[in-house]
C-alpha cells in the first residue's frame, strides 16, 4: 500500500471527485457533419449530476455552433482543443483565451501528445498556457503521458512526474484543483499494444501520489484524472471502475453518438 493509500480510501467515502467524459474530435468533420453529430449527442439520455460532466472539444470553426447548441443543457460544456500562451498581439493564426472565453468556451485541452510531438510544445510553454487559463477562470485539461520507448524502458513514472512538475507544480494548492489531468498512454495508441485497466489504474495512482507529495492528500484527492488510451463503449465501464480513473478523454469513439453515450453513462 502506498504511503497515501489509506488516506485516499478514507477521503473517497467523504467526497466524490468530478467524473468527466471528454470528447476530442481532433481535426475531423465538416460543418454539416459536426451539427449532425451534436444533434445526435444531445438527443441521448444521460444521467448527469453535480459530479458527472460531459466536455466536448470540437474544432475551432465549430466552437460557436457547439456553445449555442448546449446552452441550457446542464452538465454539458464546450472545450477548445488548444489556445495560445499570450493574451493578445501579433501572433497570426493563434487563438487567445480571451477570444475563447468571449464566445462561452469554458475548457481548453492543452499539452495533447499530438501537440507535443507535431508542434514541439514544451513543458515550460504549457506552464504558460496553464497560467493564462487559470488567470481567466477557465479550466485546463492538461495532457500527459509517455511514448512506447519510455514505457519499454520502465521509466514512465519518472517521465510523467516530470511533465507534471515542470508544467504544474508552480501552482498553489487552490489552483491545482482547478486543473483536470488527462493521462495518455501514447505507447498503446496505434501501436497494436493494449493498455489494461490495471495499467491505467497504476499510472493514475502514481499521478495522484505525485500530487499528494507536492500538495497533500486532501488536495490530490480532489483532482480529476482522465484516461486517454483508446476508450471505447466496450471498455469504458471497466476502465472507469478503477479507483483513480475519473473518466476519459475520448478520441475516435466520440465521433459516434451511440458509442459516446455508452461511455458517458459508464461514468462513476
Amino acid at each position: 500500500m502506498t504511503p497515501y493509500k489509506l488516506e485516499f480510501i478514507i477521503l473517497k467515502t467523504i467526497k466524490m471527485r468530478q467524473q468527466i467524459a471528454a470528447a476530442n474530435w481532433k481535426m475531423n468533420l465538416t460543418s454539416i457533419q459536426a451539427e449532425e453529430l451534436m444533434d445526435k449527442l444531445l438527443e441521448k439520455n444521460y444521467s448527469l449530476n453535480s459530479n458527472r460532466k460531459v466536455v466536448l472539444a470540437v474544432p475551432f470553426p465549430y466552437l460557436m455552433l457547439a456553445v449555442d447548441m448546449v446552452k441550457g443543457r446542464d452538465g454539458i460544456f464546450i472545450a477548445a482543443q488548444n489556445c495560445y500562451s499570450k493574451k493578445s498581439g501579433a501572433y497570426t493564426g493563434e487563438t487567445s483565451v480571451d477570444m475563447l472565453q468571449s464566445i462561452g468556451v469554458e475548457y481548453v485541452v492543452i499539452g495533447h501528445s499530438e501537440r507535443r510531438e507535431y508542434f514541439n510544445e514544451s513543458n515550460s510553454f504549457l506552464a504558460d498556457k496553464v497560467n493564462i487559463l487559470l488567470e481567466n477562470n477557465m479550466t485546463p485539461i492538461f495532457c500527459c503521458g509517455e511514448s512506447l520507448a519510455i514505457r519499454e524502458a520502465g521509466t514512465q513514472n519518472e517521465f510523467v512526474a516530470n511533465q507534471l512538475k515542470e508544467s504544474l507544480f508552480h501552482l498553489s494548492a487552490h489552483q491545482i484543483t482547478k486543473v483536470v489531468i488527462a493521462y495518455e498512454p501514447i505507447w498503446a495508441i496505434g501501436t497494436g499494444k493494449t493498455a489494461s485497466s490495471q495499467q491505467a489504474q497504476d499510472i493514475h495512482a502514481h499521478i495522484r501520489n505525485s500530487f499528494a507529495e507536492q500538495y497533500g492528500v486532501h488536495t490530490a484527492a480532489d483532482i480529476s484524472i482522465l484516461y486517454g488510451g483508446s476508450v471505447k463503449g466496450n471498455n469504458a465501464a471497466e476502465l472507469f471502475a478503477m479507483e483513480d480513473v475519473d473518466g476519459g478523454l475520448v478520441g475516435g469513439a466520440s465521433l459516434n453518438a451511440d458509442e459516446f453515450a455508452i461511455i458517458i453513462n459508464a461514468l462513476k
